[in-house]
């Protein structure tokens, strides 16, 4: 499965620079978070296109009201996505600047209108978030669209999560790649709950990431380590900007970080590989070998006071031994020989 040009089973951890509010009002803001994410590293920038009439109601009754130790909560709905939202407008110059200097940049649509629109940039994915999960006809008529699905599984319930892979495939997308994510802002590291990541991908024979919302580098490097193929974190210039996402959010300096750390960790994990290597090969000087311990006459019987299992290993491998004790030497050996199979009868 590819994302633009890049293969999720062959290039390793796509790694994706979330913006959302964190532009803070700004184009410049905007431009300079998709230049800082090309610089570090990162394989894409995502955005979020909606307005505050395509997510709620203009209402303050209680129930548009946000609670529930959240960062913000007093807030109503419309007022907090008001202020969230990235403007359409600026849509065009944010993908024509990505792709001038090579960064992949995709979106999550809140509803079809904001499909339609983004379908002009020829996006290379589309990204579902994880309390739009449950809109089932927004997921059809994104899937409809041919391109890979990323859906994030913070708020579903596993039959919804059958549900949405279904129906990505009824319309002929099997290109789906779901996302561990837990809906806190920040989350809690014991909420987390990494090994779900694997067992989506078991469980659904997809593709399995992570999205995170934890604090910090930790959680990121264990998703990769648990076979994440693509890892998403909100980033930000420069916390001190202030915004809605920033205190959940990496700055440029611990996203370096983060992206370092992953990188790091898939050179470590490598692959399943029994073959000898060079390196191998040369390193077995330091192995184990049959050598002799004390000079032994022609005729003489091998003992285990004349040969020895020890370092260096360029004699005969250390598993021959019982099968030469008491056997006889073809010839004079001399202490420190390397011991052959010929010299033995």
């Amino acid at each position: 499965m590819k994302i633009g040009s890049f293969d999720l089973e062959k290039d390793g951890t796509y790694i994706i620079a979330e913006m959302s509010a964190n532009h803070n009002g700004s184009l410049e803001n905007a431009l300079d978070t998709i230049k800082a994410a090309k610089e570090i590293g990162a394989n894409a920038i995502k955005l979020q296109t909606y307005t505050a009439d395509t997510l709620t109601l203009n209402c303050q009754k209680d129930d548009f009201i946000i609670k529930g130790r959240t960062l913000w909560d007093g807030k109503s709905l419309y007022e907090l996505y008001s202020k969230a939202y990235t403007p359409w407008e600026w849509h065009k110059k944010l993908f024509k600047y990505a792709r001038e200097i090579g960064i992949d940049i995709f979106s999550s649509p809140f509803d079809k209108s904001a499909v339609d629109f983004l379908e002009q940039f020829n996006p290379p994915a589309y990204k579902i978030a994880s309390f739009e999960i449950t809109d089932y006809e927004l997921i059809r008529y994104t899937a409809s669209k041919g391109r890979p699905m990323i859906i994030s599984t913070g708020i579903a319930t596993i039959e919804e999560i059958q549900d949405v892979v279904d129906i990505c495939k009824e319309e002929g997308n099997n290109d789906i790649v779901l996302l561990k994510c837990t809906s806190a802002y920040p989350a809690l590291l014991e909420e987390a709950n990494l090994k779900m990541i694997p067992n989506l991908a078991q469980t659904f024979g997809v593709v399995s990431g992570f999205s995170d919302h934890t604090l910090g580098t930790t959680a990121p490097i264990v998703a990769t380590t648990l076979g994440a193929k693509i890892i998403e974190k909100h980033f930000i210039l420069d916390k001190s900007i202030g915004g809605h996402d920033a205190e959940f959010s990496l700055d440029k300096k611990e996203f370096t970080q983060m992206i370092q750390a992953v990188r790091d960790t898939e050179k470590l994990l490598g692959k399943v590989d029994y073959s000898m290597s060079e390196k191998k090969k040369k390193n077995r000087q330091f192995s184990r070998s049959l050598y002799v311990a004390k000079d032994i006459k022609r005729g003489e019987t091998f003992t285990e006071e004349n040969i020895k299992s020890i370092r260096p290993g360029y004699g005969l491998h250390p598993k021959y031994l019982n099968e030469i004790l008491g056997k006889k030497s073809t010839k004079n050996l001399y202490l420190g020989e390397a011991l052959q199979l010929t010299y033995v009868k």
